[in-house]
């Protein structure tokens, strides 16, 4: 029996791809548990990037809980995290400071890993939710719950994770052209489903009473003013859950730096990553927008900056949700810091960084592109 036309093709790929197979595997070194049955490969620069961005992370922390109008050494805020300090330092560290803190390291994070997996699975670095609509889809479920159903702070939050899978799945079957999905199809239609959701919610407000339109533009600013135990327990289970499913999922991202048709050679199920990496993604956006409203621009530039420092191919997860920590709470930070008499929602002030980063971005991508 002939063998098909395409048989040739097919087998060069697949050598092609053996031979790329090692120079993309050699890269870093090989940590082997359990008398070899697993293994985790790392890179030495970027557990080192890793461990700077924490460090970054924990003195910013250090500054948040010990600075502002009630000031707080540093050695209270320890004596206070061990249930050792007076009625007044607990209340100030304890219960207003640090679920603030640990709330935008929650948010992030959570922000990072979304937007390194979309940039990975759409290879555009503009691929990151809020780019692509999936934040104003989350944004619009709260804002039906609030202004249609008066919902409370739980109601408002599923309807927000349900708003932001509802909007990924119409993306992806809006997005899919000749039974395949394109890149930029994703980004263009993400583009056009979140302005219609920004309408819509637009509109939705328009028709609120005043409580009810004032209570839902605050919340859309994207804020960590109101941050409470409440808020972070639900979003550190929704993080926990959806992180290693996110890290190992992100594995098979590895081999679409090959591309597509190499990986199929190989036999890496796509189909199947992209589903879990997408359900997973949309989810952790889709919390982090429930807990503290649309936070800009954090899952778009997280990925980038993490790629500059780390020089490495792959989907960068676990970097980038370090770097989104690293960038929340900075931003949280100054935006305390900048009208310390009026707190600033951080979500203005990740908007104004987050433009300018956008701006530098696309001139960037120009020059390299050409006239």
């Amino acid at each position: 029996m002939t063998a098909p036309a395409s048989a040739p093709a097919t087998a060069t790929v697949a050598v092609a791809a053996t031979a790329a197979a090692p120079r993309m595997v050699v890269q870093g070194r090989v940590l082997r548990l359990c008398n070899d049955r697993i293994s985790v490969r790392w890179r030495p620069r970027t557990v080192l990037v890793c461990l700077v961005l924490a460090l970054a992370c924990l003195t910013v922390a250090a500054l948040a809980l010990t600075t502002g109008t009630y000031r707080v050494p540093l050695a209270t805020v320890v004596d206070c995290l061990l249930g050792r300090g007076s009625r007044a330092d607990m209340f100030i560290v304890v219960n207003l400071r640090l679920p603030r803190l640990t709330c935008a390291v929650l948010a992030g994070a959570a922000l990072g890993m979304s937007g390194a997996v979309f940039q990975s699975m759409s290879r555009n670095p503009l691929g990151s939710p809020d780019i692509v609509g999936f934040t104003s889809g989350a944004a619009a479920g709260a804002v039906v719950q609030i202004v249609l159903f008066h919902g409370g702070a739980y109601a408002t939050a599923v309807s927000s994770i349900a708003g932001g899978l509802v909007t990924a799945l119409a993306v992806g079957l809006l997005a899919v052209g000749r039974g395949r999905t394109s890149a930029y199809r994703i980004v263009l239609v993400g583009i056009g489903i979140g302005a219609m959701l920004t309408s819509l919610t637009a509109y939705l407000l328009t028709r609120a009473s005043l409580y009810e339109a004032q209570d839902a533009q605050i919340w859309l600013i994207g804020s960590l003013n109101s941050a409470s135990w409440s808020v972070v327990a639900p979003l550190a289970a929704a993080v926990g859950v959806l992180t290693p499913v996110t890290v190992l999922a992100a594995r098979a991202l590895n081999w679409l730096e090959l591309g597509e048709d190499t990986a199929r050679g190989l036999g890496v199920p796509l189909g199947r990553a992209r589903l879990v990496l997408a359900v997973a993604a949309t989810a952790l956006a889709a919390a982090t927008t429930a807990a503290v409203g649309p936070i800009v621009f954090v899952a778009l530039a997280a990925p980038q900056l993490c790629r500059r420092l780390v020089r490495a191919p792959g989907p960068m997860v676990v970097p980038a949700a370090f770097m989104g920590a690293l960038l929340l709470t900075v931003s949280d930070f100054a935006a305390q810091r900048v009208l310390p008499s009026t707190e600033l929602p951080v979500g203005a002030m990740t908007g104004v960084l987050g433009g300018l980063y956008l701006c530098r971005l696309l001139v960037a991508r120009r020059r390299k592109s050409g006239p």
